[in-house]
């Protein structure tokens, strides 16, 4: 069991690390290219499913689908990975996106195929398509959908496993954990016979430009940057200022730590032993010596990090509308 930490003990930083927004841009041509193919192809579906993170459900969303796709046609927001965020806090969430307009909001993990929202999700899609005004689809009888969302929250594993749990078949879809796998509007694929519901998988696309730096650290740490061109000690120090910010330090042990440290260079030197991360380099005068691998060692934590081990996090935590008497549940420890 973790040690516990008095948070009050100690004084972390009280502002986000400083990062150029440059590190933080990455809008190659596939994304440009992919979104006029999702603006054309918007007239052959009847409703837009946008996946997002289940950690970050507040921050991170293209503002650019709002102007351009989901307010042409009935809109699901599907937050994903919600085994790795907060599941008391859900149902608050839900009420304060529902509050700001977003009617129709489903958590998913789309790793579990007896997930509650996966077996949801169809019904709902289907009730929401017969409800509304499909103009020039009116007289079709199968159901065409598009999935959108910025990089690497889980697209193209949502249609794979609706796919597998519908119709009994095989992925039929590449997956990874980098983002820009899917990189063009894909041909449709059939996730149900009855009735017959098509799903359009599509590049992940991310604002041009990062307004805000803390979102843009937001995204990195949730993988929808691609980790190398922000560079995984900055990623890794955005993500100790959180942990430290709000009380979560599964990460002391997990580092080989004796108590919360707020300097990341001193972390990941001591996470090297703990995890025995070096990297042999020659010196000037020819001799071979070990240094710590820090970029591994980082890479290492923002993975932790990733698959729940440093705990059930809430990225949005700060943005979340509570009234004080509720207790202060930051992370499941």
């Amino acid at each position: 069991m973790a040690t516990k930490f008095d948070v009050a003990a100690y004084s972390f930083r009280k502002k986000c690390p400083y990062v150029s927004k440059d590190l933080l841009h990455w809008f190659p041509g596939h994304m440009n290219k992919g979104l006029k193919q999702m603006q054309r192809k918007l007239k052959s579906v009847d409703c837009v499913i946008e996946v997002h993170d289940a950690r970050i459900p507040f921050t991170g969303r293209n503002p650019i689908f709002t102007n351009t796709l989901t307010g042409a046609k009935p809109h699901i927001l599907v937050l994903n990975k919600k085994d790795l965020t907060i599941r008391s806090l859900l149902p608050k969430i839900k009420d304060q996106l529902t509050s700001e307009g977003v009617q129709n909001v489903i958590f998913t993990n789309s790793k579990d195929q007896h997930c509650r929202g996966l077996k949801s999700l169809r019904p709902r899609l289907v009730d929401i398509i017969k409800s509304s005004n499909r103009y020039n689809r009116s007289e079709e009888l199968d159901y065409s959908v598009m999935i959108i969302g910025v990089p690497n929250v889980g697209k193209s594993s949502l249609i794979n496993m609706l796919r597998s749990r519908n119709m009994n078949i095989k992925h039929a879809l590449p997956v990874g954990a980098v983002a820009g796998i899917t990189r063009s509007v894909m041909t449709k694929i059939r996730i149900n016979n009855d009735p017959k519901i098509f799903m359009l998988d599509t590049p992940g696309i991310l604002e041009p430009s990062v307004s805000d730096i803390e979102m843009g650290l937001k995204l990195a740490l949730c993988a929808s940057l691609q980790d190398h061109l922000v560079g995984e000690e900055i990623i890794a120090d955005y993500l100790l200022y959180w942990l430290n910010k709000h009380g979560c330090f599964k990460y002391v042990d997990f580092m080989g730590l004796e108590e919360p440290c707020d300097d990341i260079n001193k972390v990941l030197v001591t996470g090297s032993i703990k995890l025995n991360r070096v990297r042999r380099t020659r010196d000037f005068d020819g001799r071979i010596r070990e240094v710590p691998d820090v970029v591994e060692v980082a890479r290492t934590m923002i993975r932790a990090f990733r698959t729940g081990e440093l705990g059930k996090i809430l990225l949005d935590i700060d943005l979340l509308k509570r009234d004080d008497k509720q207790e202060n549940v930051l992370a499941d420890l």
